[in-house]
């Protein structure tokens, strides 16, 4: 028997370039259509109504034209002045300079992470602490970014650990901005198993921002992030949330603007407890989960085979996790999700937030600077991960050698611009979500062996274009208007006063 196939002839109508704005176009899950631009305009589009984009039927009697044409989707009476400003604003970061100078005080770290993005080493250790000539050198080259906004990190290892580095860091950098007259924050990362009352109070009296691991209730956060010596690391970390957050109040501070954030890391033991996690971070009063996979870097690729898992199982964990952080906003609770709201800020305002790892180009070495604690200079955290993995291809420069405009202006740098503009990239150049998204290209480095690899192959590019897709599909279908008026209120920006102010 011969197999015939059957063909069937559409009929479509033709294409009318001369009446088309520019855009580009894709689909989602239903197969509707949605158009994007780069002043990061968006609109969802029946097969009809694209048809009709297309073809130049859309009019001013079109019930879609003003839309259309105030977005630039259409050329007629199209203001190009406006979509340019609209662009402008967009990018107005580019060109500014490294505002994030993350400063690794120490690798020193009393705990034992099964996912350690930053090759720890021992607390009897005293070699892996910066000395005070580094970070002196550090901030000097810190401060000569044309930024007009600087904000010192603190990581590591464990930085309280440090202490004095971190305290002279702060009161060196606030003394040279006495010239500089920049915006100038201070953060510190740290794990709290290793907070004191004395510690916690200069921090509280020194407007530090504090951030901390909180991965989930005890069981789940103690087996991923297990203390050294045998203590219970959920209970401190408790402890120093609940200390934190009481001091603010009682200094008159604004709840709301003044608290502890928390970070969280995704394991396969994270997987099937997202509810119990949200509900941690609702009972201990933090406004922001910010949900994030593993990243490629340190033990966690040691460790894969019993942390690890595909990005379709975390993906379907961070939308069950989703949906319930939406529930929870419906009956009134203050809670958001940090990567949504990253995205949400793209797709819901004329403004980018200027997230580093989100980007085009990406920040590292253009927005972001790390100091490691012997005063090789990476473009990033994430370079100096892959640094202690035993591979330098990231280091752009040494502090007290290399002088700012050398590291800036670095090869590496250059090469991670180029591999990061998706402008310039296969694929992504002609990609609806390109308005939102943004390229890590030492993620690439670690998945694939080179900095540009094939961004449709990769994890992250899986990550982010179905997060787009699900709060953009949200967005659309939201009937009565409950979502979106969540989704607003979490890209609402009151910053702190900066520590200077």
């Amino acid at each position: 028997m011969t197999a015939t196939r059957k063909t069937i002839s559409v009929r479509r109508k033709a294409l009318d370039a001369d009446k088309l704005g520019y855009f580009r176009y894709g689909t989602l899950r239903d197969g509707r259509t949605i158009v994007t631009n780069d002043a990061g305009e968006w609109s969802v589009l029946s097969d009809d109504e694209f048809t009709s984009l297309l073809a130049g039927e859309v009019t001013s009697e079109h019930p879609r034209y003003l839309e259309f044409q105030d977005k630039g989707f259409i050329r007629q009476e199209l203001d190009a002045e406006l979509m340019a400003t609209k662009v402008r604003r967009k990018k107005r970061w580019l060109g500014q300079g490294p505002h994030l100078h993350i400063i690794i005080a120490t690798l020193r770290c009393n705990q034992s992470c099964k996912y350690c993005h930053a090759s720890r080493t021992d607390m009897a250790r005293v070699d892996p602490d910066m000395s005070m000539e580094t970070a002196k050198g550090a901030v000097d080259l810190a401060m000569k970014s044309p930024s007009p906004y600087i904000n010192f990190e603190f990581t590591g290892g464990e930085p309280t650990v440090n202490m004095p580095v971190v305290k002279f860091v702060i009161e060196y950098s606030r003394e040279k901005n006495r010239n500089e007259k920049k915006a100038l924050d201070h953060s510190i990362v740290t794990n709290m198993t290793y907070m004191t009352e004395e510690t916690a109070e200069w921090l509280l009296a020194n407007d530090v921002w504090v951030c901390t691991s909180l991965d989930g209730p005890e069981d789940l956060h103690n087996w991923n992030r297990a203390w050294r010596k045998g203590g219970n690391a959920y209970d401190n970390v408790i402890k120093w949330i609940s200390y934190f957050n009481r001091r603010y109040v009682e200094m008159g501070r604004d709840p709301e603007l003044y608290h502890v954030d928390a970070l969280m890391t995704t394991t396969r033991k994270t997987l099937d407890n997202w509810k119990e996690l949200i509900d941690l971070y609702v009972s201990m009063g933090i406004r922001n989960i910010h949900i994030r996979p593993l990243n490629p870097f340190g033990f966690a690729q040691k460790t894969w085979r019993v942390i690890g898992y595909s990005m379709e199982e975390y993906l379907d964990f961070y939308n069950k996790a989703l949906d319930y952080i939406l529930e929870l906003n419906k009956q009134g609770v203050q809670i958001m999700e940090g990567t949504a709201a990253t995205l949400l800020k793209k797709i819901l305002t004329p403004d980018d937030p200027n997230f580093v790892d989100i980007r085009s180009p990406i920040g590292s070495g253009t927005g972001q600077i790390a100091y490691s604690y012997d005063g090789k200079i990476y473009p990033s955290d994430e370079g100096r991960m892959v640094a202690g993995m035993g591979d330098d291809f990231f280091l752009i420069g040494k502090v007290g050698e290399s002088s700012y405009e050398e590291i800036v202006n670095h090869p590496t740098n250059r090469a991670l611009a180029l591999a990061s503009i998706l402008d310039g990239l296969p694929q992504c150049s002609d990609c609806w979500n390109a308005p939102f998204c943004g390229v890590r290209p030492l993620h690439n480095y670690m998945n694939l062996g080179d900095l540009f690899g094939q961004r449709p192959l990769t994890p992250k590019c899986t990550e982010h274009m179905t997060l787009t897709r699900t709060l953009i599909d949200r967005l659309d279908r939201d009937a009565d208007g409950t979502i979106e008026t969540t989704f607003r209120r979490w890209v609402i920006d009151r910053p702190r006063p900066s520590s200077d102010e």
